[in-house]
């Protein structure tokens, strides 16, 4: 190993002599004529507070031998600045306190040194030393530090992973508890939304279908004529032929579309008609001779209606909608035996119960069953329960039910079409499986005439409140009941004003005679027609008055005992 160190320049070399307390290499500048010297011990050094760069005269040091104590006095305990370093080996000189100078090379402290030039001082080439001498005990501290003591730098702390996971885990639970709440506001709020838009939907719904409570038509008031005659509906009559033991059935299908309701009138055989002659007759009789056509205009005079087509329904036709509907589930009131059954005895066809399904045939049974004894509106009434049960069955869809009314292979007489039956139908339906269907029964009196006070719910609530205005030049149409005692004064005042141009409505027969007649109206517009209907009849001006009509009629005549018909 080369200890020398060569410049480049001057021709000076300079040799290694140890190193300082940082680790750093120390020069020193080779004499001309160099004694040899001891082995250099870098560790012999006692103290650290000689300043390696120094260029004076340095204080001599007393020989130390760390191996060896015998025959030489123990050194005693010396200042690091009382004694200085001499790194040369240039011999020392007692310090102040008396203590030798101390020689690194381990010559004897009485060996006489050479004496050193000036220019032989130590020079550590590009290697700048300490500002100022550092303190011992500072210096014991930097020495005193080991790498053990810096361990925590690279291994890792339990206790710090610990600390770290706790702060993520109560980050993380903040936050799900703040996402928690914002999920809780956003629910209410759509529940919120939801409830209003519900609320809204049912408002609506009731006040378009007007049942509103004080909004609704029935109660408006005591039920003015103007707001129940405004609404409008759809009615077809309906004519029930039983094809194996004679007879008919008449009721009128009535859709309100502007209450959404739905009605079947059950109308009796024995409600009176008149035909355009005046001739008076009942119902049963006019589906038969007079047909559809000229029952329908009879009924819209009587009832003040305006039915827009006749359904001729053969009792075969009944059994096959039956059929297609899947059959119907109707309460029905009584048993009713089968009508091919031969042996007496034998289980009905229909029995009596809630909720009896029944087929085809079975429905057609029990539509056209009349027991002994009962009276003719317990069959009509039958009749009107299997309608409503066929209802509940058909198809709500417009096209659906046009195709079962196309199945059947029935001729539909005009000015009804299948298409506009199909459709009338799936709207009846439709109120039906709603549950806004009901059944209503015509009440008429023993004589076939119509009530006043009996049918003003059924004439005037469902098919529309008072009769629908004449067209202009039609005859006023009068109605006229008797309460002179006298039956045949009906037909003399029949005569009478069919004669004079009225139409004539048999308006029944009073309870009780009455002494004066009247001839009353409701409409200030009928006031003339209600006067000269009074001089028709042979009635004075002042039996005019303002009154109560009948709902069909423009005029209503009561007839009492002071009426002197022109035959009498």
């Amino acid at each position: 190993m080369n200890d020398r160190y060569d410049p480049g320049y001057g021709g000076d070399q300079y040799e290694l002599v140890g190193y300082d307390e940082y680790g750093q290499p120390v020069y020193r500048q080779i004499p001309a004529q160099q004694t040899p010297q001891q082995a250099y011990d870098p560790y012999a050094q006692q103290g650290y507070g000689y300043d390696p760069y120094a260029t004076g005269q340095q204080q001599p040091v007393p020989p130390y031998e760390p191996y060896d104590t015998g025959g030489q006095q123990p050194v005693p305990p010396y200042d690091s600045y009382d004694s200085a370093y001499d790194p040369y080996g240039t011999g020392g000189t007692p310090t102040a306190g008396g203590t030798a100078a101390y020689d690194p090379y381990g010559q004897p402290a009485g060996a006489q040194q050479q004496p050193r030039a000036a220019e032989q001082t130590a020079h550590i080439p590009q290697q700048p030393g300490p500002s100022e001498v550092p303190d011992e005990s500072q210096a014991g501290r930097e020495r005193d530090y080991r790498t053990e003591q810096f361990a925590f730098v690279e291994e890792p702390d339990g206790d710090s992973e610990d600390v770290i996971d706790w702060l993520k885990f109560t980050e993380n639970r903040t936050e799900r508890r703040e996402e928690a709440r914002r999920r809780a506001r956003s629910r209410v709020i759509a529940l919120v939304v939801v409830l209003a838009l519900v609320a809204a939907g049912g408002v609506g719904y009731l006040w378009y279908a007007g049942k509103l409570p004080g909004l609704s038509s029935s109660d408006a008031g005591s039920g003015t004529s103007t707001a129940v005659g405004a609404q409008k509906r759809d009615v077809i009559v309906v004519h029930l032929h039983n094809t194996a033991k004679g007879g008919t059935s008449t009721a009128l299908l009535v859709d309100n579309t502007t209450t959404k309701q739905a009605t079947t009138v059950l109308l009796p055989n024995s409600l009176s008609l008149s035909d355009d002659s005046g001739a008076v007759t009942t119902l049963a009789k006019s589906v038969d001779d007079d047909g559809s056509g000229g029952t329908r205009d009879q009924l819209d005079t009587v009832l003040g209606t305006n039915i827009e087509g006749t359904w001729r329904l053969d009792t075969p036709y009944l059994q096959n909608l039956v059929e297609l509907v899947g059959n119907i589930d109707i309460d029905t009131n009584t048993d009713v035996p089968d009508p091919d059954g031969k042996k007496k005895g034998s289980a009905p066809l229909v029995h009596k119960g809630k909720s009896q399904t029944l087929s085809g045939k079975a429905a057609v049974a029990y539509a056209t069953y009349r027991g002994s004894g009962e009276a003719e509106n317990a069959q009509l009434e039958r009749f009107g329960q299997v309608l409503q049960g066929v209802l509940r069955k058909m198809s709500s869809d417009a096209e659906a039910a046009t195709v079962t009314v196309q199945t059947l292979g029935q001729i539909i007489e005009p000015p009804l079409s299948d298409k506009n039956l199909g459709a009338f139908l799936a709207r009846l339906a439709d109120l039906a499986k709603g549950g806004d269907y009901q059944t209503a029964l015509l009440p008429v009196q023993s004589d076939g005439t119509l009530s006043a006070q009996t049918s003003a719910g059924v004439v005037k609530d469902i098919l529309g409140g008072t009769a629908k205005s004449p067209d202009q030049g039609s005859a006023v149409r009068v109605s006229v009941q008797n309460a002179t005692g006298v039956k045949d004064n009906t037909g003399k005042a029949r005569v009478v004003l069919l004669n004079g141009g009225f139409t004539f409505l048999e308006g029944g027969t009073a309870d009780a005679a009455e002494a004066a007649s009247k001839v009353l109206y409701s409409d200030a517009a009928h006031k003339d027609d209600a006067t000269e209907v009074a001089k028709t009849l042979g009635l004075p001006d002042g039996a005019v008055t303002k009154g109560t009509v009948a709902s069909n009629a423009d005029v209503s005549v009561v007839l009492g005992q002071d009426y002197k018909s022109s035959s009498s």
